[in-house]
């Protein structure tokens, strides 16, 4: 079954769960996904026009088809937008343009795909389209698999390399993809330290996912596209701009849990990442250094301004990540008043929305208890394949039944 048809399903039986960002009301995917590539091509509609679009008309396909008046009824449109609109949508026919775009772009997400990362979706400003090659692994663009940005100063010291290479590589070894620029620098070896260790990585271009930028990186690119994924928010052929990456820096925090800032000096693109990581609500850790250290004078600032100092032993690190809060999945909290009532409504809602199991997810669940379990020894429990229990792992995760830990460990949600 497709990731999709599994959502669908999952959603069907369980009221935590919602795709209403992945299908239109009325409109067939494939053609939702159309209307957000026209609208994005009309001039003066950005990230948050689109929202805006969205939440007014409930479909960017209905959107289309708004007459001026309508449109005047959201902020920020005003007469000379409105006649802008009108005028370039009725040259394009989304249809033909979502044919044409594939063409040279088989590979990207709207917000109506249902491999569109989660996480984006939080942000105010998700981007209309996201070019991708790569692996796509499908717990990284639900939330499920925990994300981490490690960005920092293209001109680290020796100080800043070490700790890059040592947090990156323990980070991967222990379940997190790690998320940064490709840039030269601290980017480049976050990247490099979590790809010798087998771990995941996603690099966001400033440019199309068709060309490298930096180009001494161009090695380092390709092997991110064998082991993980690279992203974009530009098409196919679209050159380095230096006013892309302020743009690509909100994609890196939006696609992150937590941002570790490494290194950074006062004018530095990674303090732009922290500003944006702080708007989305994400965690920011600094890399501690010395009072007198220029390459880390924004760092210091970060910290002034309330940023987490990331601890000195990497045990205690793993353990402020692992308790990252999981993903909203409708749960309201703030109704909450004591420990006792929550255990109270898990179990209401448990029974109620507990689905008839298949035997191999039943057999699965079975193995699983409220203390963490790894990955190996569900497998040895079983006697089931790798690949059948990771399935069903997958499964009982989006059903709300089990929840992945650092290090491919489980326990009951």
């Amino acid at each position: 079954m497709s990731i999709l048809g599994i959502i669908l399903t999952i959603n069907s039986a369980h009221p935590l769960l919602t795709t209403d960002y992945l299908i239109s009301e009325d409109k067939p995917l494939t053609e939702e996904r159309a209307y957000w590539l026209a609208w994005a091509q009309i001039s003066g509609i950005g990230p948050t026009a689109l929202q805006r679009l969205k939440q007014k008309f409930g479909t960017l396909a209905r959107a289309w088809t708004a007459t001026a008046a309508e449109l005047g009824q959201i902020a920020g449109f005003g007469r000379q937008k409105i006649e802008k609109i009108i005028a370039e949508r009725s040259q394009l026919n989304p249809e033909q343009l979502l044919e044409k775009h594939t063409a040279k772009n088989p590979e990207f997400w709207t917000p109506a795909d249902p491999n569109y990362p989660r996480l984006l979706q939080e942000i105010p400003t998700p981007p209309p389209l996201l070019y991708y090659r790569g692996i796509v692994d499908p717990q990284e663009t639900l939330g499920i698999t925990p994300t981490v940005a490690i960005v920092g100063t293209r001109h680290p010291s020796e100080y800043g390399r070490r700790w890059t290479r040592k947090i990156s590589s323990i980070l991967a070894k222990s379940g997190f993809t790690i998320v940064s620029g490709l840039a030269t620098g601290i980017d480049t070896e976050a990247h490099t330290a979590c790809l010798e260790v087998g771990g995941r990585t996603i690099a966001v271009f400033g440019n199309g996912v068709d060309m490298v930028y930096p180009r001494e990186n161009k090695g380092l690119a390709e092997w991110v596209v064998k082991q993980g994924l690279a992203v974009s928010e530009y098409p196919a052929g679209t050159r380095p701009n230096g006013r892309h990456f302020p743009q690509r820096n909100r994609i890196i925090a939006g696609l992150s849990r937590a941002i570790l800032i490494m290194e950074a000096p006062e004018r530095s693109g990674a303090l732009i990442t922290a500003d944006m990581a702080n708007e989305f609500c994400r965690d920011v850790y600094v890399l501690p250094a010395r009072l007198d250290d220029e390459k880390s004078y924004g760092c210091l600032q970060l910290i002034n301004k309330g940023a987490e100092v990331i601890p000195i032993t990497m045990d205690k690190l793993l353990e402020m990540l692992g308790a990252m809060p999981p993903l909203d999945v409708g749960l309201d909290l703030n109704i909450i008043e004591s420990s006792e009532q929550l255990s109270l409504e898990l179990e209401e809602k448990t029974e109620t929305a507990m689905p008839d199991l298949e035997p191999i997810l039943e057999q699965v669940f079975q193995c699983i208890s409220t203390e963490a379990i790894y990955l190996d020894l569900i497998v040895q429990k079983t006697g089931l394949s790798s690949s059948e229990v990771s399935s069903s792992l997958l499964q009982l995760e989006l059903l709300g039944l089990v929840t992945q830990l650092p290090g491919m460990r489980y326990q009951r949600s």
